[in-house]
């Protein structure tokens, strides 16, 4: 499990920057979609360039997860780090909110991208499924996808 960090002492003087894996396919998906998203309002820096300027997060926790840094020097990791930049795209999805409020979301959200996070591969072709090859421009049928899932995923609750 990544470990989480309330503020780093080596904040970015040139705004909001989102520090994330470079080598991660489903992580470079999600960062364009984001980029589209937030319009410039944050920087996109991927951690094997970066790293070393905040030396008191330590690399293997780069690894593990990205980071929403802010000027202040406050961190957002993992989840919350996805969910934070949402309010940096005009967004009003109440994930941030719910991560820091609800403890129950909180677990499952970490759970979940600890679990993604271990089987990227997996995830990210799944994610392309579902959404389409690209990020800035999803397909508007993936909520059938969704649907269909979820629906096998009663129908076998139901029977099994």
């Amino acid at each position: 499990m990544f470990q989480k960090f309330e503020s780093t002492q080596y904040p970015p003087t040139s705004g909001t920057v989102l520090v994330w894996d470079g080598e991660c396919g489903f992580c470079r998906y999600w960062v364009t979609r984001w980029q589209h998203l937030t319009k410039g309002r944050i920087q996109f820096e991927i951690y094997q360039d970066v790293a070393s300027q905040f030396p008191d997060i330590p690399l293997k926790e780069f690894k593990k997860a990205s980071r929403l840094i802010e000027p202040d020097g406050k961190v957002y990791s993992g989840p919350d780090s996805a969910y934070r930049s949402y309010t940096y795209a005009g967004q009003r999805f109440p994930w941030h909110r719910w991560y820091v409020t609800y403890r129950w979301f909180q677990k499952l959200s970490d759970h979940a991208y600890n679990h993604i996070a271990k089987n990227r591969t997996f995830y990210f072709k799944v994610t392309k499924v579902l959404l389409g090859s690209d990020p800035k421009n999803l397909k508007p049928y993936w909520a059938v996808y969704l649907l269909i899932i979820l629906g096998v995923f009663y129908v076998l609750s139901v029977f099994l």
